[in-house]
């Protein structure tokens, strides 16, 4: 966004300088013209101005912070549209001179442990009265700490905060992007849950910073940071401050625990057991109810008052005292001392002429200036806006729009104006012409197909694209060997330039050598067959050698080179193909008949009498040997 500086916001808000700038937003020092006073203005950025979402989120901002009244939170005293002029979203807040907390830390380190509790328990007062509404603040953290020039401790940015005075809030997703994700409670980056204790947790790790002077958990991406927070315990600060008190150690540990019913249960309870650890540490100083200043040295030395009006005005009194003291004596001339004094000295006529020349000349530049060719104009902002849009509004102002350049670009969508050259604000002659940059969009690429590829077209063709190749890996596979089986990410896939993509590359199939199963239990082989990935078919015959269920034979044979999901053929013994006629007599028919059948021979029944059940006769005689199959005759009587 540009630099909107000596804009008058609203028709009141005069923007004299720019502050501070972030990803959604820019503050700008102004005078309120209408109550004489200096303010902050916070203005959205021209490009995210038209996405709902951020504006609701932006005047919940204004909402959130404007419900509190406490000396220890940054009041909020305007927030509107800009109607007139360039479109802006602006909330306008008490203006805070001084320096953030993350300022101070970064200038001095680690605070003393006293010092330290001046700082945090403003803090703690100014949540517990938000959570004493039902406000959770959700992104405490340094740089949302401001600590005037007087000391004065400040919260500010309410932005992400939710409560029942202005409705829900935006999601966990939105939040890790919107806040910083070193300070996030657990249970926001797992859960998306957010109350009291979540920002017990953040000032927890904030006043962990203040006494160590660094953050608990470090990493080179936000994502392993969040895993940190969910699946580590932040240390405890004796183990990093030699004499560390341990009251206030067992304090912080217990805010800043994993999990939520171990810590404070608000800003208010952690306020009043922080005030018990400051009058333990130090009995002897007075504790406050209401923390308002704090006793700091300034980070910066303090600018000597201009005393020259002063001493001016001074010199005007003396000046005037000495003009109505003193009377002034009429002096008496002769006719030829009049005419000498009114003759005009070749000084004077000189000095009149250079004068006649200045002012031609300074009438013939202010014509060039301000209605001649030199004639200069200032355009308003367009970055955030359309090609069309920004060609419309300059069109309407006589310039041309000349696009210079289109590139990507993270924040700003496509077809939207990045810059302009000139900015806006500067001079530009009538009928000038406006240079644009337009977004091409976020930069990205689709992963290309690599199936049926070979490792060594893969390779080149990850090489003439905007990709970086990662871990090549191998694994068994039906494709021949060296074709690419898989990658990561996949096909298709929107990705950054300069990603890494990994490929998974075939060995060929996976072959295993056939050991012998002759002799050995079939149900055994069947199983160690099966489970290693063969297809086993299994053929059942007499023998008179082998013993019933054992492997006769086996094809392949043992030692072979077999791939899995290879047929193997099992030859198992069923035993004997003969067997001896067994003693039925005296058993009754259904016993006799189902003895022989297990034996695998055929029954047929004779019957002497026909109520009679019991076996008198056995044909062939008792202990023939016979083949399977044979029939014997019963004789029942």
């Amino acid at each position: 966004m540009s630099d909107l500086t000596g804009e008058l916001i609203d028709g009141r808000y005069q923007l004299i300088r720019q502050m501070d700038s972030g990803g959604m937003a820019v503050i700008y020092e102004a005078l309120d013209t209408r109550l004489d006073r200096r303010v902050a203005v916070k203005i959205m950025h021209a490009h995210l101005a038209q996405d709902e979402q951020f504006v609701e989120r932006f005047i919940r901002e204004a909402k959130a912070a404007a419900a509190l009244s406490h000396p220890n939170v940054v009041s909020v005293q305007d927030q509107g549209w800009n109607q007139g002029g360039l479109p802006a979203v602006f909330i306008v807040m008490e203006l805070i001179e001084g320096h953030t907390l993350r300022d101070f830390l970064s200038e001095r380190g680690a605070i003393a442990v006293l010092d330290g509790i001046k700082f945090l328990l403003p803090i703690l007062s100014a949540l517990g009265a938000a959570h004493k509404l039902g406000i959770v603040h959700r992104d405490i953290k340094p740089e949302n700490i401001l600590v005037s020039k007087e000391g004065r401790i400040k919260v500010a940015d309410f932005g992400l905060a939710k409560g029942p005075l202005f409705g829900s809030t935006v999601t966990i997703e939105s939040s890790v992007i919107l806040g910083s994700v070193s300070y996030l409670s657990p249970e926001q980056v797992s859960r998306g849950i957010a109350d009291s204790k979540s920002d017990v947790y953040s000032a927890g790790i904030t006043a962990f910073e203040i006494f160590t002077g660094k953050k608990p958990f470090e990493a080179d991406e936000p994502v392993q940071i969040a895993f940190m927070h969910v699946n580590s315990r932040v240390p405890r600060i004796s183990s990093l401050v030699k004499d560390f008190p341990a009251v206030l150690d067992d304090l912080i540990y217990a805010a800043t625990s994993v999990d939520p019913d171990e810590r404070p249960r608000d800003g208010q309870e952690f306020h009043r057991q922080l005030q018990t650890v400051s009058h333990s540490l130090s009995p002897a100083t007075p504790q406050l109810s209401l923390e308002l200043d704090i006793p700091i040295a300034p980070m910066r030395p303090q600018v000597k008052k201009d005393r020259s009006k002063k001493s001016r005005n001074k010199i005007t009194q003396i000046t005037e005292k000495i003009s109505l003291t003193k009377p002034i004596t009429p002096i008496s001339e002769s006719t030829e001392q009049v005419k000498t004094r009114r003759k005009v000295s070749k000084r004077v006529k000189r000095n009149r002429f250079i004068a006649i020349v200045l002012a031609l000349l300074l009438a013939v530049t202010g014509w060039w200036v301000l209605i001649g060719p030199g004639a200069s104009i200032k355009f308003p902002s367009v970055v955030g806006a359309t090609s069309t849009q920004a060609t419309t509004t300059l069109a309407g102002l006589g310039l041309s729009v000349s696009i210079t350049e289109r590139r990507f670009d993270e924040e700003i969508a496509k077809g939207r104006i990045i810059s302009t050259s000139p900015e806006a604000g500067d001079s530009i002659s009538p009928d000038g012409v406006v240079n644009l940059i337009v977004s091409k969009g976020a930069e990205r690429y689709a992963i290309p197909s690599f199936s049926n590829l070979t490792i060594k077209v893969a390779t080149a063709l990850v090489a003439q694209s905007p990709l970086k190749l990662g871990v090549v890996s191998e694994v068994f596979s039906a494709l021949p060997k060296g074709i690419v089986v898989s990658a990561s990410p996949t096909s298709g896939t929107q990705v950054k330039r300069d990603t890494i993509v990994d490929l998974i590359v075939s060995k060929g199939l996976e072959t295993f050598n056939l050991i012998g199963f002759a002799g050995k239990n079939g149900e055994q082989a069947l199983n160690e067959l099966t489970e290693a990935g063969f297809n086993v078919t299994v053929t059942y015959v007499y023998d008179e050698k082998a013993m019933p269920g054992e492997v006769i034979s086996q094809s392949p044979a043992a030692g072979s080179a077999l791939i899995k999901g290879a047929s193997v053929n099992l030859i198992i013994s069923q035993g004997s193909a003969f067997v001896y006629i067994p003693n039925v007599l005296r058993s009754t028919e259904a016993q006799a008949a189902a003895l022989l059948k297990d034996l695998g021979l055929k029954v047929k029944i004779k019957k002497v009498i026909k109520s009679a059940k019991l076996v008198i006769g056995i044909t062939p005689a008792i202990g023939a040997k016979v083949k399977r199959g044979s029939t014997v005759a019963l004789t029942v009587g």
